[in-house]
């Protein structure tokens, strides 16, 4: 939920909730610089570092990631990455936050790009990123302690931003500040500008060495510590390889949707990336589709693919804003979804909030826009849209630390004497070297896991019907895309012309190529039955290009796909036996919504970064539960 905010005579805002917390906040800029930032000794702290990790205990209306922000900017020895996390209990919404910005035109202008962003903070993990992904904003929403026991990051910096402790004893109360503690390393920063003696002696307690210090008016003291305990601190149990200390290379087999989202997130942090494909171009396999769709997925229990989806999304949508041409490549056009089996799938509880801001009921002029009659069940996925995903594959490979390399089969890996991964070619010649391989090659994938390692993977050949928007069909075509069964994807800028997109089929097992051309026709019959029942009113119209016997039908275009047994995605070590070996794969039909947010997983991960979903959901898309899957299918097999 938002925190409301009342606003006073002056404009400025004022929380009943939390007494004088945003009106100081408001006029705190000089608090935020020099509490904050400078009491953790900030920039000098960051200069040189390959990253910065900063945690706040309080987000309010965003000052101090603002200020923070900008002192990054502003330095000419900032680190690669700056991350900062914050938690926050009740957000508030983005018309309060812009209004509440500074005025000083360099921080009004990047509260405008938070604004932007800053929509659907419904309870969990969401990651902000701008600067083309070099500051990542990750909120934490929900209740600070359960977050700090529940959420895994380690701070360079910790801003104790709260209110007196008398106001909100929660934020100050010895179990937060202990779960607090478990996120810093030896030698961490603390400010605050509360000099209260139960909040000293508590951080003493957990292992801060603590000082008051003069504080910025009208405080007379302020308070800072580093993390400096007595005692060894016990660290948290743990399944992740310990954090790289510095980029280097890695090599990506793979040349889609996974294999450039995962390269260009390794590049942003430093790493020389090249770029394995065993065709001639990017995007040759299931990504080359014409046009698909970026879509948050919904049910009413709030699924894992459900949260999963949105963290995707959201990514998703960011990064095609910062390296792709809206309405060439892509387009925020929002989905239309036609709940044929009754139910909108959506949570109860998003009728008013922040879950609105994703998806809702849709209304009479949308139905009608699609065709549709006013008693249809559907709803209205706000952010969401259309790709061309080629597209979003080259961006993702353009840049400066990415060498794309054609024509590279790869029929086998192997370590070296120095422990670095070589990818062999078929006779045995060294393809490429690298410190770090990330296998991100969907079906390929089994064939160059390592020999004792076995994942239950399923190859998915999909295809889809396409045509050409024209005098005959045009009026059949909806003005955005509509999914459900199936879906439709219109107005795509396809080389030809404006075109539409239909399908896709669902070929389990199925990998033969090039299909046939009895196999085409069950596509366009499947991929029409789908659309019939998808929109009525436009199957008639559109009948001609699903008929091989008409001339407008085109031949489907088709690839085959991987999944996992459980439908999602694997992102993650191989296995701890094979360090250095990651995978990026079985994305399924979902690689336009889960791609970026597993690469930047995979990074987090070999970083030591905050991750950029909930840590739980994170072990959703790990490897170890794929071990568990076949001993649980071997344990199966030898009772029968």
């Amino acid at each position: 939920m938002s925190e409301p905010l009342n606003w006073l005579p002056d404009g400025t805002p004022y929380s009943p909730r939390f007494g004088d917390r945003y009106h100081s906040e408001h006029g705190g800029l000089s608090q935020a610089q020099q509490v904050f930032v400078a009491g953790c000794g900030l920039p000098a702290a960051w200069g040189g570092q390959t990253q910065w990790r900063v945690l706040e205990t309080g987000f309010g209306l965003g000052l101090n990631f603002l200020v923070t922000w900008a002192a990054w900017r502003a330095d000419a020895q900032r680190p690669d990455m700056l991350h900062f996390t914050s938690i926050e209990a009740y957000p508030v919404s983005a018309q309060d936050l812009l209004r509440a910005a500074p005025q000083e035109p360099q921080l009004r202008h990047l509260a405008e790009q938070l604004a932007a962003r800053f929509y659907g903070l419904l309870p969990g993990v969401h990651r902000l990123s701008f600067e083309g992904g070099r500051v990542q904003l990750t909120l934490w929403i929900g209740d600070a302690q359960a977050m700090l026991r529940q959420q895994h990051t380690v701070a360079d910096s910790i801003y104790l931003d709260g209110f007196s402790p008398s106001t909100n004893p929660d934020i100050w109360d010895t179990h937060t500040l202990k779960a607090l503690a478990r996120h810093c390393r030896r030698g961490t920063r603390l400010a605050t500008w509360t000099i209260a003696r139960s909040v000293r002696d508590q951080l003493t307690q957990h292992g801060f060495e603590v000082h008051k210090v003069p504080g910025v008016p009208p405080k007379r003291d302020n308070l800072q510590a580093y993390f400096n305990p007595s005692w060894q601190p016990r660290a948290r149990a743990s399944t992740e390889p310990a954090p790289v200390a510095q980029a280097g290379t890695a090599l990506v087999i793979g040349a889609g949707l996974a294999g450039s989202a995962v390269a260009h997130s390794l590049a942003l942090r430093g790493w020389r990336v090249t770029v394995l494909a065993a065709g001639d171009a990017p995007a040759d396999g299931a990504s080359g589709l014409p046009a698909g769709l970026f879509c948050p997925h919904v049910s009413p229990d709030d699924s894992v693919l459900s949260r999963l989806s949105r963290s995707g999304v959201r990514m998703t949508l960011q990064r095609l804003k910062d390296l792709c041409a809206e309405g060439s490549d892509w387009g925020h056009s929002g989905v239309l979804e036609h709940c044929t089996d009754g139910g909108t799938g959506l949570p109860a509880s998003w009728a008013q909030g922040p879950g609105a801001d994703w998806s809702h009921a849709t209304d009479s002029a949308q139905l009608q826009s699609a065709g549709l009659p006013d008693d249809t069940v559907a709803c209205w996925h706000a952010q969401a849209g259309w790709v061309r995903p080629a597209q979003l594959v080259q961006a993702q490979l353009a840049h400066a630390n990415i060498q794309f390399q054609a024509h590279a089969h790869v029929a086998r890996l192997q370590t070296t004497a120095n422990s670095a991964w070589q990818a062999l070619a078929a006779d045995g010649s060294t393809l490429a070297q690298a410190d770090i391989a990330v296998l991100a090659c969907g079906p390929a994938t089994q064939e160059l896991l390592p020999a004792d390692t076995t994942w239950p993977l399923q190859a998915i050949r999909g295809q889809i019907t396409w045509g050409l928007h024209s005098l005959h069909n045009a009026y059949a075509l909806p003005p955005f895309p509509v999914n459900g069964n199936g879906n439709l994807v219109t107005h795509i800028p396809l080389p030809q012309g404006q075109g539409w997109v239909m399908g896709s089929t669902f070929e389990r097992d199925v990998t033969e190529m090039p299909i046939s051309a009895a196999d085409q026709v069950a596509a366009h019959t499947a991929n029409y039955a789908k659309l019939s029942t998808l929109l009525p009113a436009s199957g008639a119209p559109l009948a001609p290009w699903f008929d091989p016997a008409d001339s407008r039908c085109q031949p489907t275009w088709g690839r085959v796909r991987c999944a996992s047994h459980d439908r999602l995605p694997i992102a993650g070590l191989v296995s701890p036996a094979a360090p250095g070996l990651w995978a990026l794969t079985a994305l399924g039909a979902r690689g336009l919504s889960l791609s970026v947010l597993c690469g930047e997983l995979i990074a987090a991960q070999l970083h030591g970064e905050p991750l950029p979903l909930d840590a739980k959901l994170a072990q959703h898309l790990g490897t170890a539960r794929l071990a568990r899957q076949v001993h649980k299918a071997h344990n199966k097999k030898e009772s029968l």
